[in-house]
């Protein structure tokens, strides 16, 4: 290249212009006024004719590049009429209408121009055309209609009114018409519109789509406006008459909530209480629920305004119950909306409609048969059963539902105890006794449980059927050895009884079960037997089988604390003998706090009942707690730290242990060392100090 086209300078510009900078200045460059172009003086004719034939021959130019552009015709039409050659912009219009006669601003225009110009005729005329050539069109028919009242020609107007509806147009036609109507006070004229258009709304246009027959019904506010037309001028038997044809010709297939609304609120007005509490119980018995809402809302206001307690009681409780119905149906195991359902029913129904409810909540059984499924579900069998007994007073009804809750369950999986003890103690209540024991050892026998076994044990107690219940302690220890509670009952009874030597038996039978689930319950029960019968010495021998099984401490320090209540001179050598027994037992124990805790016990008894030399003495056994760290391990056996913990030193384990002795000399030792060190640091102050 020569050099003139070589680029010496390849470094980028100081200022850099972008694509968005470029379209900016653009945009804003398109926004500067352009000079306005020169004005031309026309000044004889021979210029004006000039100027006509040129501007006429551009439109002309531009109509023949694009006859279907309705714009040009109107802009051309709209050019010739500025010149008021009104007979030319009619020639363009009807030339545009042979191209596109559907064009609706086209005729518009056209009838416009006729009227701006007073030529009503001819705008008469177009309006004609126009309707005849597009009479779906609402809008010639409203501006045909408008111009006429405005010119005076109400006949005139009537008269294209008339030929509207013969179309049957839609509903805001029919009401243009009325208004018109009543406009000029035509009341009759416009009853008789009405009726028309209702006749006409009441046909059903049967259409066959695909074989399928699909029928038009009428709409009901159009019932409602000619009610209300009646009502506004005054003839509120006519109204009336409308609303009571309209009723009748829905009928019970097709009601609607909003026709008895606008039925009632018309009779409040008229005062006729009696008859809106008609209209809407009618309305709410029939129509269905979910589609009476707003039915609901207005017989609520209602009965507030105009009704007594029990009216508006009976209306919020039918409100309620519709809420309760759609949630059961919703979900038919949801037992707490049947809960509430059932308590609302209740309080308000009669025994039949409680009845049936209770029936339908039942019917709903759990489809798994599994306890936790059938937990809220039991209570419904159990409220049934306390309404018929303590509400309807039907004995008789009420021994069938827990008959028939009985055998609903399935008593090889689970049971439920508190049904068989409600049906028994309904049988007591009865005084049916013998049907009690019948239900309660069916119990027994199917579904063995301990709270049946408890419950039936309470009933022969309360019944002073002594060997009754000893026969049933003894199926109950078959059924459940391992119950700690059920032998300890069982001694106690024999105790009341005054059977000492079977208490004592049943105590021993106890303690000797390979299993159970409290044994620490059940030795201190015994144990409490023995000193409440003075038996000190088998209370000593208790003590020491329970300590050949445990070494717990809080059995040494309760074995201290018997030996220290027993009465007796050497009570006080006896326990503390205990402490000496018990603190040789517990320094093999790991637990030091239980050592702690029997040294604290020990302590105790001395300061209370000890000399000096046995309070020194256990002072001297009393260990030293100390602070200790130790490492952490994460579950991955990965390094978490130290921790810091206390433990306890016993003087007679130090004694013992000669490597403490040895730490203890080390750590003293390293005292030493830090004393020599901080001396060496201050010269000054060991002179100081050796002056001194």
């Amino acid at each position: 290249l020569p050099l003139a086209f070589q680029v010496k300078n390849k470094a980028p510009a100081e200022v850099q212009i972008t694509a968005e900078q470029l379209l900016r200045e653009a945009k804003e460059r398109e926004l500067e006024l352009l000079p306005p172009p020169p004005q031309q003086k026309i000044t004889d004719v021979e210029e004006l004719n000039d100027y006509k034939l040129r501007k006429r021959k551009t439109f002309e130019d531009n109509i023949r590049k694009n006859r279907t552009v309705i714009s040009n015709w109107i802009k051309y039409a709209q050019w010739e009429e500025s010149l008021k050659e009104i007979q030319r912009a009619r020639s363009i219009y009807e030339r545009a209408l042979d191209v596109d006669y559907r064009n609706v601003t086209l005729w518009l225009k056209y009838a416009e121009m006729e009227m701006k110009n007073r030529q009503v005729n001819h705008a008469r005329n177009i309006w004609d055309r126009a309707i005849t050539t597009l009479p779906r069109v609402n809008q010639f028919w409203y501006k045909y209609t408008y111009m006429e009242e405005m010119l005076g020609n109400v006949a005139g107007s009537r008269q294209v009114f008339e030929r509207w509806m013969e179309w049957q147009p839609e509903e805001q036609a029919w009401h243009s018409y009325i208004n018109f109507e009543l406009r000029y006070k035509e009341v009759d004229r416009a009853r008789s519109i009405y009726e028309r258009y209702i006749l006409f709304s009441t046909l059903h246009w049967c259409f066959f789509n695909k074989a399928l027959l699909v029928i038009v019904h009428p709409d009901v506010k159009n019932w409602i406006k000619y009610a209300r037309f009646e009502e506004k001028h005054s003839y509120f038997a006519h109204a009336r008459k409308v609303y009571e044809r309209a009723v009748e010709f829905f009928g019970e297939e097709h009601m609607d909530e909003h026709l008895y609304v606008a039925f009632a609120k018309f009779e409040e007005n008229q005062k006729e209480f009696e008859r809106v509490r008609v209209i809407y119980k009618y309305a709410l018995d029939r129509i269905p629920k979910q589609d009476a809402q707003n039915l609901f809302k207005n017989y609520t206001i209602f009965e507030k305004k105009f009704g007594d307690r029990r009216g508006i009681e009976d209306i919020i409780v039918s409100k309620r119950r519709f809420q309760y119905e759609e949630e059961v149906k919703a979900n038919p195991h949801n037992y707490d909306a049947w809960f509430d359902y059932l308590r609302l029913v209740e309080s308000d129904a009669d025994a039949e409609t409680v009845r049936e409810v209770y029936e339908r909540a039942i019917a709903n059984v759990p489809p798994i048969q599994e306890k936790r499924h059938w937990k809220r579900y039991i209570y419904l069998w159990i409220n049934y059963a306390l309404y018929e007994e303590l509400e309807a007073k039907a004995s008789k009804r009420t021994r069938q539902v827990y008959q028939a809750c009985i055998e609903l369950l399935p008593h090889k999986k689970f049971t439920f105890a508190k049904m068989w003890l409600l049906y028994a103690q309904f049988e007591i209540r009865q005084k049916n006794l013998p049907l009690a024991r019948r239900a309660l050892g069916t119990s027994i026998g199917k579904c063995p449980k301990n709270k049946l076994f408890k419950g039936y044990i309470e009933l022969e107690l309360q019944l002073r059927e002594f060997d009754r219940c000893r026969k049933l302690y003894e199926k109950f220890l078959e059924f459940a050895p391992e119950n700690c509670t059920s032998w300890i009952k069982f001694a106690e009874l024999e105790t009341i009884l005054g059977d000492i030597d079977r208490a004592r038996a049943i105590y021993e039978l106890a303690i000797g079960q390979p299993r159970l689930d409290m044994p620490e319950v059940l030795w201190k029960s015994y144990i409490d037997f023995e000193i409440e019968q003075e038996e000190y010495e088998k209370t000593r021998n208790l003590y020491r089988r329970l300590l050949q099984r445990t070494q717990h401490v809080k059995v040494w320090i309760s074995f201290a604390q018997f030996e220290l209540s027993a009465g007796r001179e050497e009570r006080l050598q006896r326990c503390r003998q205990i402490y000496e027994e018990a603190n040789k037992a517990m320094r093999s124990c790991e637990e030091k706090e239980e050592r702690v805790m029997l040294l604290e016990s020990w302590r105790g008894f001395e300061e209370e009942f000890g000399t000096d030399a046995t309070k020194e003495r256990i002072d001297k056994l009393m260990p030293e707690k100390i602070k200790k760290r130790r490492k952490l391990q994460a579950e991955d056996g990965s390094d978490a730290g130290w921790e810091e913990y206390y433990d306890y030193i016993f003087p007679e384990d130090t004694a013992n242990q000669p490597n403490l002795k040895l730490l203890a000399m080390a750590k003293l030792w390293k005292k030493q060392q830090q004393e020599s060190e901080a001396a060496a640091m201050d010269p000054d102050k060991d002179i100081d100090e050796s002056q001194t």
